[in-house]
Parts: structure tokens; sequence; C-alpha cells
């Protein structure tokens, strides 16, 4: 199983880096085999194309409004094929958000089994460099969190292979 954990998010825009910080956070992680980390920031062309090498299962980290207290920390799955490519819609590489890349790489002819996202309520989305603070301790939780869920993806992996051994 190949899976991509892609921290993306403006860190000009507050709390919005949230999953550059992340990613930050994991760099130094020895990751378990066939999992990629990438930091993407706004580059949502670059990581449309990055999936076309073949990757099963996409992890985003992203800031993520879901109308909880700022700075709580989520997984949640998304069903890939609820993307479609919107063929009207104009490019623009540096501002993609993750349902835009999902219906790009659709349009590409590329797919994905599972696309699951580790979010944080955000508390501030102004122009300015820097997260809030409750969203900077969040980091860590969803560093954890991250770690976590890899470890139960790459579990299911070796115990799906055992039993069919």
């Amino acid at each position: 199983m190949r899976i991509l954990v892609a921290g993306i998010g403006n860190i000009f825009f507050g709390d919005d880096g949230f999953g550059v910080a992340v990613a930050g956070r994991l760099a130094g992680d020895d990751l378990p085999e066939g999992v990629r980390l990438g930091e993407y920031g706004i580059r949502g062309l670059h990581l449309a194309y990055e999936l076309l090498d073949g990757y099963d299962v996409l992890v985003l980290v992203d800031a993520l409004p879901m109308g909880e207290a700022p700075g709580t920390v989520a997984i949640l799955e998304v069903d890939p094929t609820d993307f479609e490519p919107d063929p009207t819609s104009p490019m623009d590489a540096h501002s993609m958000s993750p349902a835009t890349v999902l219906g790009l790489l659709a349009g590409l002819g590329g797919r994905l089994d599972r696309v699951l996202v580790v979010g944080c309520e955000p508390a501030i989305l102004d122009e300015g460099i820097g997260l809030s603070a409750v969203v900077e301790t969040a980091v860590a939780a969803a560093a954890d969190a991250t770690r976590e869920l890899l470890s139960e993806l790459c579990s299911r992996t070796k115990v799906s292979h055992e039993t069919r051994s």
C-alpha cells in the first residue's frame, strides 16, 4: 500500500497554514514503509500530479471549518468518487481546494481508494503569517493523530497480506 500524507494550506492566512505546520512537525519522523510525506501548501496542481504516481490512500492535513471550537482536531473520511472534474472551472495552480485537486485527479485518469482528512477547526483565517495560539497547540495533537492513523492503515495492510499468504 502506498500512502501520501499531504500538508496543505496557505501560510499567509493565519490558521490556514495548519496543514503545513503539521507536515513540518512530521518531517523528522521515521514513517512506515510505503508512506510519503509532502508539504504542498497552496500547490494543488502539484499535488494532483503527485497522486498520479499511484497512491492508494491520501491523508490530507488541513484547516477544516467544521462548526466546532477552534483547535478541535478531527479525522474524516471522504469518498474520492464524489469529486468529478469540472471543465468549466478556471485553472489556478496556487489556489486549488482539496475538492478541486480530487476532481482534477479524476479528470487526469487517476484514482484513490481512500481519502482521509486530518482537520483542525481554525480560529483566524485573516491575512497574516502565523497560527493562532489555540491552533498552534493543536498541531501536536494532529501530528499524533496522523501517526496513529498511519499505524492503523499500515497494520491493516500487514494483516491482510498475512491472511492471504
